[in-house]
């Protein structure tokens, strides 16, 4: 089962069902359609937290520029919506509150190429 880890201002967004998906960079193993998932606050910290289990139901390359005038593009097809409703499907109220995010924990990154892990049939962790 692969694991993902979350900063604990997600944790809520993934218990409530509106964020639904995790932006990552490209590593050897993620995810595949079909797997169980375990997410997780503070892995590999002595605050580590399992949030739930969930079903991995995409994965899919992702591109985004990183900017007021940016642009997401989900396996090669610009994103259909504004840029506020993606940020929103990603846990944040709006597309300046992604950006905020990634320049503290990305500064380096203004165009983004990784890969979009998807879930559904969430199951909550009841500690």
């Amino acid at each position: 089962m692969v694991a993902y880890s979350f900063k604990q201002q997600f944790v809520e967004p993934i218990r409530s069902g509106s964020k639904r998906q995790t932006i990552r960079a490209d590593r050897k193993r993620h995810a595949r359609p079909g797997e169980s998932i375990s997410l997780y606050t503070g892995m590999r910290t002595k605050h580590c937290k399992l949030i739930g289990v969930a079903e991995c139901i995409a994965v899919e390359p992702i591109r985004m520029i990183l900017g007021p005038l940016g642009s997401v593009e989900i396996s090669g097809i610009e994103w259909s919506g504004t840029l506020d409703q993606f940020a929103q499907t990603d846990g944040f109220q709006k597309w300046d509150d992604l950006l905020y995010f990634w320049e503290l924990n990305h500064a380096e990154l203004s165009d983004f190429s990784g890969q979009l892990i998807r879930w559904d049939k969430f199951d909550p962790w009841k500690s």
